[in-house]
This record gives structure tokens, sequence and C-alpha cells, in this order.
């Protein structure tokens, strides 16, 4: 009989082009396994009136939008987790584990969809439901009217041409993935605008010790996770989550050394501290130890206090 290998993800079109993305090359690799999918509906999905994840997190009982997921992996209903990295905490559950992540990473960075930063007139309106985004946003022009926003991609660019949005602010691996980016838009420069740790990478979770784990073993790309490692590590120190606004960029450049920048800005725009170190590719974690150190020499922790005041 055939091995079995159960991949679980989330509902959107999305989640399902990432399963696809994750899944083409291992078919490939392994022709003698069967893999079969199942959707498993997260806080997130369910919760659509809500206005910010933190809120949906809280009722979730974690994360909104990996929690159920993880409960579908420890209980054996599904044997892989095929995730968005930027939005798994970074502790995973008991009795499982990150796979090395899967490459070509996606595009990293964020894109302002509907106009360009300089184009926007005083006060425009743009949504963005991510606290990172809202904070970097106002960093770069305290005058605007961020309006939080939530739902799938098509329906957060619809608002921009049906709604009374003059932008909205997206990640660019989800607009390649849907091949949806528009035609007025602009990609924000990761050293001044940088992203959710995580953010264009994949995160593949199996069981400790399972046969997908032993299977999968030997896939993914050693270079990407050492990056994502790092931006990850990172945001673990200095305790935040997709409710902070925490940006990471990691990246490995031609001399062959790994380069993490990072920044953690207000909610209102007007603190923001950044710091950039390199490292070895091997030690990953002492890099995003390192950076988030200097972040909170510079007064990071003050501003991450602030902000999870109740």
């Amino acid at each position: 009989m055939a091995d079995v290998v159960r991949i679980g993800s989330r509902a959107s079109k999305l989640a399902r082009t990432q399963v696809t993305e994750w899944l083409t090359p291992i078919v490939r690799q392994f022709p003698g396994v069967t893999f079969k999918r199942e959707i498993v509906l997260e806080g997130g999905d369910r919760d659509r009136v809500t206005p910010t994840l933190a809120e949906v997190a809280k009722t979730a009982g974690g994360s909104a939008f990996s929690t159920n997921q993880e409960e579908a992996l420890v209980t054996g209903r599904v044997d892989v987790i095929v995730h968005s990295l930027k939005d798994l905490p970074t502790s995973v559950h008991e009795g499982t584990r990150l796979l090395t992540t899967p490459g070509p990473r996606e595009d990293v960075r964020d894109v302002l969809c509907g106009a360009t930063l300089a184009g926007l007139p005083q006060g425009a309106r743009v949504g963005t439901g991510a606290p990172r985004r809202v904070a970097q946003l106002l960093a770069l022009r305290p005058d605007l009217d961020v309006v939080p926003i939530r739902g799938n991609v098509p329906g957060r660019l619809a608002r921009t041409t049906k709604g009374a949005l003059d932008a909205v602010v997206l990640a660019a691996a989800g607009l390649n993935r849907l091949d949806l980016t528009p035609d007025v838009h602009e990609v924000l420069d990761p050293a001044v605008f940088p992203p959710s740790p995580g953010q264009g990478a994949l995160g593949i979770q199996v069981r400790v010790d399972s046969l997908a784990a032993k299977l999968l073993a030997q896939t993914g790309d050693p270079h990407v996770d050492a990056c994502v490692r790092a931006e990850r590590a990172l945001l673990a120190e200095l305790h935040g989550g997709c409710s902070v606004p925490v940006g990471a960029w990691g990246r490995i450049d031609s001399d062959g050394l790994l380069y993490l920048s990072a920044a953690v800005t207000s909610l209102n725009g007007a603190q923001q501290v950044t710091a950039t170190g390199g490292g070895p590719v091997d030690d990953p974690e002492k890099l995003g130890a390192c950076v988030a150190a200097d972040l909170l020499t510079q007064g990071a922790a003050g501003i991450l206090a602030a902000i999870r005041k109740p």
C-alpha cells in the first residue's frame, strides 16, 4: 500500500495556491507517495467582522491563522501544514517542528496598491489591518488616514475601486502568487519599509518523528531557511508576533554573509528605531538576537511596552 501524506491548509485561494507551489516539486520527488489535501478553517477565516487580528487571536486561542491547523496536525487529522510563515508564531506547538524552509522565497516586499506614496494626496485614506504597516506608513506619511481592513487579497484590492480608499497595502508575495498586482502600484523598499518576519516564505510544519517528517527531511532551501530563521529569532527576542509593528529583512549578500535589517515603530509612526547586522549563514539565530539587542538598546522595549498596554 502506498504511503499517504495528508496536507492541511486554510481555505483561501492564496492558501491553496501556496500548497500547489510547495507540492508540485515534492510530488515529482516522491512518485510513490499519495498526497491528499484537507482544508482547515481558522478563527481569522470564520470571523470577518472583528477589526483587528489581535482581537481575533484572543478568541481563537492563540493565532488567528494557525491555531486550528496546529490542532489538526497534533491530533493526526493531517500530517503536514503549509503556512504563510509570517502568520505562524515564533514558537510552534509541542511535538511539532518546522522543516527547512522551501525555496525559492517569493518577493518579501510590501506593495502600495492603487497609488504611489508620492502621489497620495494629503490626508489620503489607505487601508491595512497590520499594525506594522500602519506604523511604517505613518512614519513615512504622518498625514495619511490609515483605515483598518481585513479579508482576502481580491477583497482588499477591490476597496480601492469599489470602496472609499485611495490605496491599500498588500504583500507582493500574495499579489504575485495570485497574479493580481494592479496597474497602479508602488513596491516599497524593504530597507525603508521592512516586511513582516517570514513574509514571502512558506512554513512547512510536521509532527516530530512522523512519517512525513522523515520523508521530507531533506527538502527545503538552507539559504532561504537561514534568512527566515534570523528574522523569526529577532521577533522572538522582542517577544513579538503579528500584532506588533516589527519589520525584519534577512538576505544573503554576494560576500556570502547573512544580513538582517529590522525596525520597530510606534503605532502613530512618531518613533522608530532601526538596526542592521551581519554574520555567518550557519548561525542565523545569533544574528537575530544581536540585531534585536541593538534595537532594545535604542529604545524598542519602550515602544513595544506602550503598544502592549491594555
